[in-house]
């Protein structure tokens, strides 16, 4: 429990002013925050904790005494308001999380976490950054489910809160990069705050996992890929299509299937897509090959603008489209992954991976690597490349394909 109390600090001669305190006491600890009110020893009663009026006394005293009974007033309410807030929150704080919360600006004990997100996001969107606004929306989900349902204020957005929620996360059983990708993204939420003046600056975050770690072996080998595009499967079929998809993106030097979804007829020409990574801007500049065209042509020519069947309507639902099927073919490449006896969960990011891996293992540089695949910088590709064993670009890609 956590109790409030107002005490006076009697000055050293006792003919001048003496201050006002808030005496806060949580778990037998007591931390004392100034209200910057002064009263003479004689307007302070001691027995019942507060500010006594003599009589008779000049009315301009009495207005001030009264105006500083009304400010205590509010600032014990406000006080008792944080409290509240952190008991019903559940996490655990100390009198020092109070005290930094009542400093904080009274906006920010005003500003709610959630609102303060879809603000962002609807911001993010509106500048075309719909893979930003997208993480945004899938913390925004994490920590809503993690309070279950319950905003907090932006003020509240503290150590305790940040690392209960990291022990939420890992408790779920996410990979620590899983959990620092959340951790990131609320830290750009709580500096977007301090950088609006809505909270101090300040590092809340410098307890919990904010890196990345190396991840494990997630590409697989040209006779890996040459027995996924050996399976007999129906064609037209939600299998079939998700196949199709990783080898496209294979052919296509590890094209990101977002990239694949937007990729437009009027990119082909002259035997070269020449397009811009969604994630980077960066232009590529691809040679159209056999086994490229041989994908488009199973699937006839569309009705739209895309060059691929991924999204299939332009009527202002393209994104959901992309990503419900990237979703689904994620899903399937699961399956296939099973029937081809692939020794790793197959998804799209394999697909990258692999042509990563194959361009090394037929010697062709990290920093051509990095050039074609469209990385911002080498560093990227080494990481791709990391749990690969050490062993131009358009030449490079054909003579992969023919390794298949």
């Amino acid at each position: 429990m956590t109790t409030v109390r107002l005490t006076f600090r009697m000055a050293a001669d006792s003919s001048r002013k003496g201050t006002l305190y808030f005496q806060i006491i949580h778990r037998n600890t007591v931390k004392t925050l100034s209200t910057r009110c002064r009263i003479f020893a004689d307007e302070w009663d001691e027995p019942n904790s507060r500010i006594f009026i003599m009589s008779p006394v000049s009315a301009r005293r009495t207005a001030t005494l009264l105006g500083i009974r009304n400010r205590i007033r509010h600032e014990m309410q406000r006080l008792n308001g944080i409290i509240s807030k952190y008991d019903c929150s559940g996490l655990p704080y100390n009198t020092a999380d109070i005290i930094h919360c009542y400093r904080n600006s009274q906006q920010a004990v005003n500003h709610s976490l959630f609102a303060f997100m879809h603000r962002h996001i609807r911001m993010l969107s509106a500048q075309g950054r719909q893979r930003t606004a997208d993480t945004y929306r899938q913390t925004l989900s994490s920590i809503t489910t993690f309070r279950n349902g319950a905003d907090i204020s932006l003020s509240m957005l503290t150590a305790p809160f940040v690392e209960s929620y990291e022990s939420w996360l890992r408790s779920r059983r996410l990979c620590r990069n899983t959990t620092s990708f959340y951790m990131r993204i609320l830290r750009s939420v709580y500096n977007k705050a301090a950088a609006e003046g809505i909270v101090p600056k300040g590092n809340p975050f410098a307890t919990v996992y904010t890196g990345v770690d190396k991840t494990s072996r997630r590409a697989v080998s040209l006779a890996d890929i040459s027995r996924i595009k050996a399976l007999n499967l129906a064609a037209h079929t939600p299998l079939a299509f998700a196949r199709d998809m990783f080898l496209f993106s294979f052919y296509m030097r590890g094209m990101s299937f977002v990239d694949m979804a937007f990729l437009r007829k009027k990119d082909l020409s002259n035997n070269y897509v020449v397009y811009s990574r969604k994630k980077t801007g960066q232009q590529l500049t691809v040679r159209w090959e056999r086994p490229m065209q041989a994908i488009v042509d199973a699937y006839g020519p569309s009705s739209t603008q895309y060059l691929l069947p991924v999204i299939v309507r332009e009527d202002g639902t393209e994104r959901s489209q992309y990503l419900n099927a990237m979703l689904r073919v994620n899903r399937n490449l699961k399956k296939i992954g099973v029937m081809a006896d692939i020794p790793i969960p197959l998804t799209m990011y394999v697909a990258r991976h692999s042509w990563a891996t194959a361009a090394k293992e037929k010697d062709i540089s990290i920093g051509i690597i990095s050039q074609a695949m469209g990385h911002d910088s080498e560093n990227t590709t080494q990481i791709y490349l990391a749990s690969i064993k050490t062993g131009k670009i358009d030449d490079a890609n054909r003579d992969i394909l023919n390794g298949i």
